[in-house]
């Protein structure tokens, strides 16, 4: 086997773009403990740009414990302490360098190279600590556990082992260290739970509170604080006592929970839980050293399966095309908001108004068609403000000053004569948004924006009757407006650069992730959506059972399944949008009889909840009128991706996004849809469904998939 400095040498060739972490070496004198030798990680960038291990990275962390090694083995040093620079302590392998990998025996070489550098640090001649002073995931998370004792600042704002999310395990330790230190129950909380809870992260006191780390200190001062005990520690003054890790039925029950956890999410799709729970579930017996070895495996698959490499472009379409969107106009152009309106005051707007006034912190006012939906709406935003305060989201002060930014008037000319955003939330109808649009054209100052949250209608046509339509644009958020990230800015035929510009620049100080959208029918998200259910629909229309239909697309992991998203959605709205699509493109998507039926009767679902698990409404099942073509899951499946791949050329063909990776985007921030599909367009190529369908896959061999070596 090569040495740790063999292998790293030989991995940062394959990545010569790598940005470095330093390992910085300092020494002090702690009171009455001795010289103390301790690690600084710093890329030498600021805290926007954080601390990543990369192979030569690693180099310089192994060349760090050289030296302390060598002092500790002489006596020269009491003990060695790692921390990091200025609000971060390392967020982990540097993914970049993850992608770049073409061979199993390179993914190999890159975990078992790390596992050797992390390793030397809890087989120094002397104690060693980790002091978390900021962010830490992955890699940053594990280097830690090899310590023998770890502080944590009360500050710090995210901590995680977030590899799952990603479609990878924590493979330098933190499948088998953490268990061993806090049980297996609260690791699978870290490891699994809360990855598949779209990569919750940890503050810092839960990370105290779980045993991760032995003492917990204010920011201000953490890192003097944390000198200051570790030098108690090392004198006696201060010792150390964890409870004992249950080894018995506990540790498996802890395991069967994650296992039902991860069915519950990715019901099998995904590889990467599975295998964490695997090496979790053998690190029972406390071996660290074949716990190490089954991380190294397991992320030598992983890295070369096509999850991974999904997991990878769904991150960085995240992280990168969403601030950045394809075809925004030059933000140069934007023109200022100080004041926003909402047209409606119903739980859609109300949520908006709340959106508005706590990122943009301007006045915002509601209108609608009488007072006590107005006064509702006011109510609505001022209450969840209300909770934020009671949850320590914001203080007294900020609660009080966002509250008194709300207000409501009937009179739109009141309302809106200096407002410099105006967005509709009202009925889905185009006569009534017209209208809507009209009345507010005539009181707005001549720059004012008018948006449309419309999710299925013309905003050419919505805006075709002003005088102005140069200033409409759609502004199309996803229920909960407060958690789904995606916005979909649509430009309409008329909407001029600097509309479109301010539209941007809204979404950005909004927090949303914008993807520019042509005024094509439901836009991305509900179209593919709605082609996506219109096949579930179609199907059991002829005469497939309704649970055989709703189980042919469980392999895709999709966070629910299509009937139970079409209660969230609701029946209605759901029915409303295929028939918009039914009106622009018959040849494809149809209406289904049977939700046409289950809507009429008000029915809210196609499930009742009885048991606590959804089961097929007698109403419903008695309104059902099937025909007798039958079909297997995997018929089912078959039909539902190849409809899904049709559209999706169609839509890229009409010019509906700038390119695949934006229906991607939408799809991942829109709906939900997993970091291990990518969205959906690595999937249909990896599947083999988009040549069938198109003859050519949606993107190029290496992206979203392993390159060819």
């Amino acid at each position: 086997m090569s040495t740790p400095t063999e292998l790293l040498r030989e991995a940062a060739a394959l990545f010569p773009d790598e940005v470095v972490t330093q390992a910085h070496v300092r020494h002090f004198d702690l009171p009455g403990a001795g010289r103390f030798a301790l690690i600084t990680l710093d890329n030498g960038l600021d805290h926007t740009k954080p601390t990543t291990f990369g192979p030569a990275s690693l180099a310089h962390l192994s060349a760090a414990i050289d030296q302390v090694e060598h002092e500790a083995a002489n006596g020269e040093i009491v003990g060695v302490g790692i921390t990091g620079k200025p609000f971060i302590f390392a967020v982990g392998a540097d993914l970049k360098g993850v992608g770049l990998l073409k061979r199993r025996e390179d993914a190999l070489a890159s975990g078992h190279g790390g596992h050797e550098v992390f390793k030397r640090l809890s087989g120094l001649a002397v104690p060693t600590f980790a002091y978390y002073n900021g962010a830490a995931m992955g890699g940053g998370v594990e280097v830690g556990l090899h310590c023998a004792y770890r502080t944590v600042s009360a500050a710090l704002p995210a901590f995680s082992l977030p590899e799952v999310f990603l479609g990878l395990v924590p493979g330098w330790g933190g499948c088998t260290l953490l268990p061993n230190l806090i049980g297996a129950e609260k690791a699978v909380k870290v490891v699994i739970e809360n990855s598949l809870n779209q990569n919750r992260q940890l503050k810092g006191v839960q990370v105290f509170e779980l045993g991760i780390a032995d003492a917990i200190f204010e920011g201000a001062d953490f890192l003097e604080q944390s000198l200051l005990w570790t030098a108690a520690v090392l004198k006696g003054e201060i010792a150390v006592e964890r409870p004992e890790v249950d080894r018995g039925e506990a540790w498996d029950q802890a395991v069967a929970t994650g296992r039902f956890l991860a069915d519950g999410k990715v019901h099998g799709a995904a590889p990467a839980a599975y295998r964490a729970l695997d090496i979790i579930a053998a690190a029972k017996d406390g071996d660290l050293q074949a716990g190490f070895d089954a991380e190294d495996e397991a992320l030598a698959d992983l890295i070369m399966s096509g999850e991974l490499r999904s997991g990878l472009y769904a991150f960085d379409l995240v992280q990168r095309r969403a601030k950045r969107p394809a075809g925004a106009p030059d933000k140069s152009l934007a023109r200022p908001v100080d004041k926003v309106g909402v047209v409606g005051a119903g739980l859609m707007a109300s949520q908006l108004a709340l959106l508005f006034v706590r990122r943009l912190e301007v006045p915002v006012v509601l209108t609608d068609i009488d007072q006590a939906r107005v006064d509702k709406g006011v109510g609505y935003v001022h209450a969840e403000i209300d909770k934020l305060l009671a949850k320590g989201r914001v203080n007294q002060d900020k609660a009080n000053r966002l509250k008194g930014l709300v207000s409501g008037v009937l009179d739109k000319a009141e309302g809106f004569a200096d407002a410099d955003f105006v967005i509709e939330a009202v009925f889905e109808e185009i006569g009534v948004k017209q209208q809507v649009f009209a009345e507010v054209e005539a009181v707005v100052p001549e720059g004012a924006i008018l948006a449309t949250n419309t999710s299925s209608l013309s905003v050419s046509e919505m805006a075709s009757k002003l005088k102005h339509p140069e200033r409409v644009v759609g502004f199309h958020f996803f229920n909960p407006v407060a958690v789904l990230p995606l916005l979909e800015i649509v430009r309409g035929e008329a909407t001029d650069d600097a509309s479109l510009a301010t539209a941007f620049a809204v979404a950005k100080k909004l927090k949303k992730s914008a993807v520019l959208v042509k005024d094509a029918p439901a836009f991305v998200v509900n179209r593919i959506l709605t082609r996506f259910m219109g096949e579930i629909q179609n199907v059991i229309d002829e005469g497939t059972p309704v649970a055989v239909a709703e189980k042919a697309v469980e392999p895709l992991g999709l966070p629910m399944s299509p009937l139970v998203l079409l209660e969230l959605v609701g029946p209605a709205i759901g029915l409303h949008v295929s028939e918009t699509l039914h009106g622009a493109f018959p040849e494809r998507f149809t209406v289904s009889p049977n939700l046409k039926a289950v809507v009429e009767a008000g029915k809210r679902g196609f499930y009742v909840y009885d048991s606590g698990k959804p089961e097929l409404d007698p109403e419903v099942a008695a309104l059902l009128q099937q025909g007798d073509k039958v079909l297997t899951e995997e018929q089912v499946r078959d039909r539902v991706l190849d409809a899904v791949a049709e559209e999706i050329s169609l839509m890229l063909a009409e010019g509906v996004v700038a390119e695949p990776q934006d229906i991607d985007l939408c799809l991942i921030t829109g709906a939900g849809w997993p970091f291990h599909l990518g969205g959906i367009t690595p999937y249909l190529d990896r599947a083999g469904v988009t040549e069938r369908v198109t003859g050519k896959r949606f993107l190029a061999p290496g992206v979203a998939s392993v390159p060819a070596a």
